[in-house]
């Protein structure tokens, strides 16, 4: 089994790590699952000590880290629920599906909070507009976020396009999501113990299996066998699952909500599973499929689009199996909760796999490469004011509610990189001098609408250079 951990790219100190958790050696099953959930895309283990470092409170700050997205207060009991996230690897294999998906992932990740999605906006970076490369992942990525923002109804209001050599093979797509909700509408990834967990949405089929994993290794070149790993979005049945989730938690049948994204059910669960400090028991004959034969490691790690789990309140289990049928979507009961804190799996009444829910944390010792280092302490010059009027898009239109107007005040302006952050060769990006270095043009881009920023989310898509 060790050469199978070769195979399939597990480290060999980790595999040595999974041996001392598990006290044995694990089958293919769980060492698919390890795979998986300890990749850094869904384990954040080399970044979460350096995330932990950034600030996670304030005034207005109604749900911090550690949830879907990050909610906040805006006045009167409402609150906006906002996340930016990133779909580069996807989108450089294929530039359509890839970013298509990336706008229906982070929708689900706002209507998983309770809040209904009113607004997107994204963050682009192409290679020189020369290339025939960089047009074609330009028109595929603008076409795929058009075509699902369009189609489910939730609007591009914003955002911004940059042109490098640096980003030739290798694009950016970042895509940010704005919902609305009544603050005591906020839902969580939460379960109580012995709770059915259910499976909502979209059948279960063969796309995007290994999706996660394929996320957190470098993209050296595109490849036509990583295309499996790109899921295909569904915006029209997107809808369906949306208007039935929200339709959930407005009638309170619903403690817990999570979407179903990265590494598909294994991800959902476990994750669902660790916030509540639980663990789960998963049952893959009751998932419904959309293919015949599916192994248990395909119906764990399909990333098959427009699905989410949830945990109904008690007693109310046939009334949110009633709402989901009124749409016309499957809604039934996979898992449940567990006291032991592992991820175990049944199949054919057998299980077949029995993991910690935990994944390890790294703290890397860094070297400064001294170029970086000269360059991170040139005096920067200072910032200048320059009030403009805003360009249209700025900001996501007035929602009204109730006789109530609340504008809310959005940007992913991203200023090219410092030059600190360019040495070596490296594309641009966001680099660090201390708290804040890189950000003010995006902070004094909102108060320039009138509107005073009560949080930020970061989005902090670090391509691994060689040797690294």
């Amino acid at each position: 089994m060790e050469a199978s951990a070769k195979e399939m790219g597990i480290p060999e100190g980790e595999y040595r790590e999974i041996l001392k958790r598990l006290g044995r050696a694990p089958n293919r099953v769980e060492l698919l699952l390890f795979k998986v959930m300890w990749s850094e895309h869904c384990a954040y283990k080399n970044s979460r000590p350096l995330l932990k470092e950034l600030p996670k409170e304030g005034e207005a700050v109604l749900q911090g880290p550690g949830e879907n997205a990050g909610v906040v207060r805006i006045g009167e009991g409402w609150a906006v629920a906002f996340k930016i996230e990133s779909h580069n690897h996807p989108s450089a294999v294929e530039p359509f599906q890839g970013a298509a998906t990336g706008v229906g992932g982070i929708i689900r990740d706002i209507m998983s909070m309770g809040a209904r999605p009113i607004a997107l906006l994204d963050s682009l970076r192409f290679g020189p507009p020369s290339h025939p490369r960089s047009r074609y992942l330009l028109k595929g990525v603008v076409s795929g976020i058009a075509f699902y923002g369009n189609a489910i109804g939730v609007p591009t209001v914003g955002g911004d396009l940059y042109f490098h050599e640096g980003y030739g093979e290798n694009p950016l797509v970042n895509a940010m999501c704005l919902g609305l909700l009544r603050e005591e509408k906020l839902k969580r990834s939460r379960a109580s113990l012995g709770r059915p967990i259910y499976y909502a949405g979209a059948k279960t089929g063969r796309d995007g299996i290994g999706g996660a994993a394929f996320a957190s290794r470098e993209l050296k070149e595109e490849k036509e066998e990583d295309r499996p790993a790109v899921q295909v979005g569904d915006p029209f049945l997107g809808k369906l699952l949306l208007e039935a989730t929200l339709e959930a938690i407005e009638l309170d049948l619903v403690e817990g909500v999570q979407d179903m994204g990265a590494a598909g059910l294994t991800s959902s669960l476990a994750e669902l599973a660790h916030k509540s400090g639980l663990g789960v028991e998963v049952d893959l004959d009751r998932v419904p499929t959309r293919e015949a034969g599916m192994t248990p490691e395909e119906l764990l790690l399909s990333e098959s689009q427009e699905r989410m789990v949830l945990v109904p309140r008690e007693g109310k289990e046939a009334d949110l199996e009633a709402v989901f049928r009124k749409w016309g979507l499957d809604c039934v009961p996979v898992a449940r909760t567990i006291p032991e804190r592992v991820f175990r799996v049944l199949h054919r009444g057998q299980v077949v796999a029995e993991v910690p829910a935990e994944a390890p944390t790294y703290v890397r010792l860094a070297q400064e490469d001294p170029k970086i280092k000269a360059l991170r302490e040139t005096p920067l010059p200072p910032w200048r004011w320059t009030l403009r009027r805003p360009s249209r898009g700025s900001s996501p239109p007035p929602t009204w509610q109730a006789g109530k107007r609340f504008t809310s005040a959005t940007t992913t302006r991203w200023e090219p990189a410092p030059p600190w952050c360019r040495a070596g060769g490296t594309p641009p990006s966001f680099g660090s001098r201390g708290p804040g270095s890189a950000s003010p043009p995006r902070w004094t881009t909102t108060p320039a609408i009138a509107a005073s920023p009560p949080a930020s989310g970061p989005c902090t898509p670090w391509r691994r250079r060689p040797g690294t």
